[in-house]
């Protein structure tokens, strides 16, 4: 079993796989649906992952909203989770974020979010009115710890000259590990935990996509920089080979990706997704593997083919801050 880590100084730690619940927006989902994404909460935490992560702006807030139904539907389970979410904001002001921490506490239903991040940074804008929010909140018990998401090292500069920053939320894994070169060191050296989300590359590192990717035209994953036809032409066989260290040494691809991630150095915690009780249990059997470290070395070493084919454009996903 992997132990436990701590972010920030005021929680109590937590396993370090965490569960990312950016899809759980229930206006779009029946009722087995969510009954679907509550089961896969519950097994989560049954399993041993306690960290639970959504953002202000997830469904339009419904994934907070669930994760709040989810709490209420057993109090208890408040006491044993790392609850975090992320306000998307344009409104500068430390008004707009202290609202955003007053709305995400009603729809979580709970007095304290243990993390809370400012999730995207505006470039060329003063941000440490928000930090300054932030810091307030903490001192008023209403957060724990703050946090900031895709974050370069000058803006994390910027609003650490109001506020403790105690976590930093970066895309990583092993087809994108741009972070290395300087975020990370940075983090580490200043004490600022790392919290890795899109650990499975959009579910590639899941075993999700074939060579022929059959995506219908209006599909949001055409945008994604890993399925533009050279980088995916140049990618898939590598991600075979992936594939054949998994089969080799009997451990899903998916729980490797996630161990690779807590293996760097730098790196406190990764977020991986569960729609369902199978992904979730898939998920915890992550912790518990045993795993030589030679299996480790070997993906890094598929990786750093891997990463000879994909441009640093900031992340991923085409987002610009």
């Amino acid at each position: 079993m992997l132990k436990d880590v701590q972010i920030g100084n005021d929680t109590q730690p937590h396993a370090p796989i965490g569960l990312g619940c950016s899809f759980y927006g229930v206006a779009r989902y029946d009722e087995s649906e969510v009954a679907e994404l509550l089961d896969a909460m519950a097994a989560s935490l049954d399993g041993g992952i306690t960290h639970f992560d959504t953002a202000h702006d997830y469904g339009n807030g419904e994934s907070e909203r669930l994760i709040g139904r989810f709490l209420a539907e057993d109090v208890s389970r408040r006491d044993h989770i790392l609850l975090a979410s992320k306000a998307n904001l344009r409104d500068m002001s430390a008004v707009a974020m202290q609202r955003a921490i007053d709305v995400s506490r009603q729809r979580l239903g709970t007095d304290v979010i243990d993390i809370y991040y400012v999730h995207w940074p505006i470039s060329d804008a003063d941000m440490r009115p928000w930090a300054e929010a932030l810091e307030s909140a903490r001192r008023q018990g209403q957060i724990r710890a703050i946090g900031v998401s895709n974050f370069s090292i000058a803006q994390i500069e910027q609003v650490a000259e109001v506020a403790q920053i105690d976590a930093l939320q970066l895309g990583y894994n092993l087809l994108w590990r741009f972070p290395e070169v300087d975020l990370i060191p940075f983090c580490h050296e200043r004490g600022i935990s790392v919290i890795a989300y899109s650990a499975l590359a959009s579910g590639i590192l899941g075993g999700k996509y074939q060579r022929r990717l059959s995506f219908a035209p209006h599909d949001q994953r055409w945008g994604i920089l890993y399925f533009r036809d050279a980088i995916w032409g140049a990618l898939h066989p590598l991600i075979e080979q992936f594939n054949d260290v998994a089969a080799r040494a009997g451990i899903p691809l998916s729980q490797l990706a996630l161990r690779w991630i807590l293996h760097q150095p730098g790196v406190t915690a990764a977020l991986v997704s569960a729609k369902d009780r199978r992904q979730a249990l898939a998920n915890c059997s992550a912790l518990e593997a045993e795993i030589d470290v030679s299996i480790l070395e070997e993906l890094g070493a598929i990786s750093d083919d891997a990463m000879k084919h994909i441009p640093a454009e900031g992340n991923p996903f085409g987002y610009l801050s």
